[in-house]
């Protein structure tokens, strides 16, 4: 482990970490990002048309764009797993506050305070032949599989915008797409449910859950929860996300009970010196632009509590 000990160390490289390195970077905080890929999960996402000042962009060069500007203003970025945090010290006196060591796969870093920015990942629909058929005609990115479903026949799944926004994509491929909405209503941005309706591609089953997802080397047919079967060449599943919290709870930082870490106004979590921001946060309005605001929000005020405190380390 390196002596360096650095003020902030940011565990994610999305738009919220990267947002974080940028403004920390300008605070003269000596600042390091530390993720196993840069980009985080908009990197998966067809385009982004809520970025104040930017009428369209694709997902991966958002999160590049940003990325780039941090490590401009010097910030470096290691692409490592960060498999723990832990308090330096066990056991500080009084009005004096411990530092905190990042084990890596491969390194361990000191840092005096440290930015969770982890994101999420996928949910998962857990019938059986999802698992079976990952990456054989089962995706959670039309982004990154689309391509492959030129005039074939595909649905989305799921109830809220990610559904509609993947649908819409997969328009431009493939010939036929269904959303299979298990509720009676689709939740979508307004623009986006106004251009689904109107594409000719699209049409929207509610009411409708998958059962089985069949095939042998690829998919091949869905079964509904009502019996019936539907021929299908493609599956995209777009039902929300869950929090890659685990560094957090085994930190023993507060959570709810959707395993988000809690944060305050200051992006402070329950255990001193530790932030959080995006989408693994307990923010119900999980935007890029929400968890970016939130990131430069905890390096403001993790430039005040290093100035406030004795940070020390064994």
């Amino acid at each position: 482990m390196s002596d360096k000990i650095y003020d902030l160390l940011i565990v994610g490289a999305g738009c919220s970490g990267a947002s974080g390195a940028m403004y920390a970077s300008r605070l003269n905080l000596d600042t390091i990002m530390v993720a196993e890929l840069p980009g985080g999960l908009i990197t998966t996402t067809h385009l982004v048309e809520n970025w104040p000042g930017i009428k369209s962009i694709s997902g991966p060069d958002l999160a590049m764009s940003i990325v780039d500007h941090a490590t401009s203003f010097g910030v470096p970025m290691k692409n490592e797993k960060v498999k723990e945090i832990v308090k330096a010290v066990d056991n500080v006196e009084d009005g004096k506050k411990s530092g905190y060591v990042v084990k890596t796969s491969s390194s361990e870093y000191k840092a005096k305070t440290v930015l969770i920015a982890t994101g999420t990942e996928h949910k998962h629909l857990n019938v059986p032949g999802e698992k079976e058929l990952a990456n054989k005609g089962v995706s959670y990115c039309a982004l990154c599989d689309g391509a492959f479903y030129k005039d074939k026949v595909v649905c989305t799944v799921g109830g809220g915008d990610s559904a509609a926004k993947e649908a819409l994509l997969l328009t431009e491929y493939a010939k036929k797409v269904f959303i299979l909405v298990r509720g009676k209503k689709l939740k979508a941005e307004p623009v986006n449910l106004d251009r689904v309706e109107k594409n000719e591609k699209i049409e929207i089953m509610y009411e409708t859950e998958i059962a089985e997802i069949l095939g042998d080397e690829k998919v091949e047919k869905l079964k509904l929860k009502n019996g019936d079967d539907m021929e299908m060449d493609g599956v995209f599943i777009a039902i929300g996300h869950n929090a890659l919290s685990k560094l957090a709870k085994d930190l023993q930082v507060g959570l709810n009970q959707w395993n988000e870490i809690k944060i305050n106004r200051r992006s402070e979590t329950s255990v001193p010196g530790i932030y959080s921001a995006g989408d693994v946060t307990d923010n119900e309005f999980k935007q890029a632009i929400t968890g970016s605001a939130e990131a430069v929000t905890a390096a403001y005020f993790a430039s005040d509590y290093i100035a406030k405190n004795e940070i020390v380390f064994n």
